[in-house]
C-alpha cells in the first residue's frame, strides 16, 4: 500500500518513496521468519557499522563518481547548505552536511513554544487513556523505554504526552534542542538495530524502546527554562547508522560540547548528529504539561490519507513532514 504524509508547508498529501525498500522488507519478513539468528546478526551493532561504512565509505561510495546526481535525487537545497557544494563530495560529508539553519530554519520567538528537532515526519501521541491521543505500545513499550531500573523517570511521565520524529535518508541529520533546560539525566542504552521503515516498525514490535538509545532529561521549570516541566529526549538509532555524535553548541557549529548533567541547553541549538543514515528521535512529556500544534494533530486523521501505521496499528496515524526548529507544542504552565 502507499504510505502518505502531509507536508506541513504546502498542506499537499505526499506520497513517500522508501529507500532500499525491497530488501527491508525482505529482512522483516522472510529472514526474521524463516531464520531468527541470521534476522539477530544482522540487526546487530557490527553489521550496522560494516554496512554504514560499505555504504558512505566503502565499495558502493566509491562507484559513485557523479554526485551531483545525488544531491538532485535527495534534492538538496545548496543555498541552505553551511559547506560550499563542491566540498560535499562523498556520499559521507552529503549525509552529515551542515546547513545555515539561523537563516533557514527559523524558530518562533515565544518563550513557551517547543520546537521540532529534526527535519523529519512527526507524530504525536499521549499515554492517557481517555485522551484522543492514546497510543498504547504501537512504537514503543513505555517501562522499557527509559532503560532498566529508571523507576524515578517511569513515574514521573506516566500519563504523559509523546511524539515521534522519524528521519528519512535524505534529511539534515542533526538533531537540535526541542526546548530550553537544564540537563538532569544524561545516560546511553545498548540494544539492537532495527531499521526506522514504516515497513519494519509494524513488523518489530515496539523497536523504539529495543534499539540503541541516548536518553536527555531537560528540566524545563528552571530560570530561562521553556517552562514545561521535565521532557525526556530519546535519540534512536537504526539499522547503518555507525554512531551518535554528541556536539552542543551554542552558537551555529562552533565549540561543540559533549552533554553532560548539569549543562543548560539553549532551545533550537545543534545538540547531536546521528551519523549517518536515518534514524528517530522520541520526546517524552509529564502529563498535562504540552499541548500540541492543532494541524499536526489533525494531520493525524486526514481522511484524504493512508499509512502503513493505520493499516496495521488499527487507527489514523498520518505523519506529518516539518522543519527542525518549528513549532510543534506549547507548554502548560502550572
Amino acid at each position: 500500500m502507499q504510505h502518505h504524509y502531509v507536508e506541513r508547508d504546502t498542506r499537499q498529501i505526499k506520497t513517500e518513496q522508501f529507500y532500499s525498500d525491497q530488501a527491508v522488507q525482505f529482512l522483516y519478513s522472510r529472514v526474521r521468519e524463516q531464520s531468527s539468528w541470521l534476522f539477530h546478526k544482522l540487526t546487530s551493532a557490527r553489521i550496522s557499522r560494516m554496512l554504514s561504512y560499505v555504504n558512505y565509505d566503502g565499495i558502493l561510495s566509491n562507484r559513485m563518481k557523479n554526485y551531483l546526481d545525488i544531491h538532485k535525487q535527495l534534492n538538496i537545497d545548496y543555498k541552505e547548505c553551511f559547506d560550499a557544494p563542491e566540498n560535499l563530495d562523498s556520499l559521507r560529508k552529503i549525509f552529515e552536511r551542515k546547513i545555515r539553519y539561523w537563516e533557514c530554519r527559523s524558530m518562533p520567538n515565544d518563550p513557551c513554544a517547543i520546537v521540532s528537532p529534526a527535519d523529519s515526519r512527526m507524530l504525536c501521541g499521549s499515554f492517557q487513556e481517555e485522551s484522543g491521543l492514546f497510543i498504547k505500545d504501537k512504537f514503543f513499550d513505555y517501562e522499557e523505554m527509559f532503560g532498566p531500573e529508571k523507576n524515578t523517570w517511569l513515574t514521573a511521565f506516566r500519563d504523559g504526552d509523546f511524539a515521534v520524529f522519524r528521519l528519512t535518508p535524505e534529511k539534515y541529520h542533526y538533531n537540535h534542542t526541542p526546548v530550553a533546560g537544564k540537563i538532569i539525566d544524561f545516560y546511553s542504552i545498548q540494544g539492537t538495530y532495527h531499521a526506522c521503515n514504516p515497513h519494519a516498525v509494524v513488523s518489530v514490535v515496539t523497536p523504539y524502546s529495543k534499539n540503541k538509545r541516548i536518553v536527555s532529561i531537560i528540566d524545563t521549570d528552571v530560570e530561562e527554562g521553556t517552562k514545561a516541566g521535565l521532557v525526556a529526549m530519546i535519540e534512536v538509532v537504526a539499522l547503518m547508522i555507525g554512531d551518535i555524535v554528541q556536539c552542543y553548541s551554542k552558537n551555529k557549529y562552533d565549540s561543540p560540547l559533549s552533554i553532560g548533567t548539569g549543562m543548560f541547553v539553549k532551545k533550537g541549538a545543534p545538540k547531536s548528529l546521528f551519523r549517518p543514515g536515518s534514524s528517530t528521535v522520541v520526546l517524552i512529556f509529564q502529563k498535562n504539561r504540552v499541548r500540541f500544534a492543532d494541524d499536526i494533530v489533525a494531520n493525524m486523521s486526514n481522511p484524504a490519507a493512508e499509512s502503513i501505521y493505520s493499516r496495521d496499528f488499527g487507527k489514523s496515524l498520518i505523519e506529518t513532514d516539518i522543519k527542525v526548529r518549528s513549532f510543534i507544542a506549547s507548554s502548560r504552565n502550572k
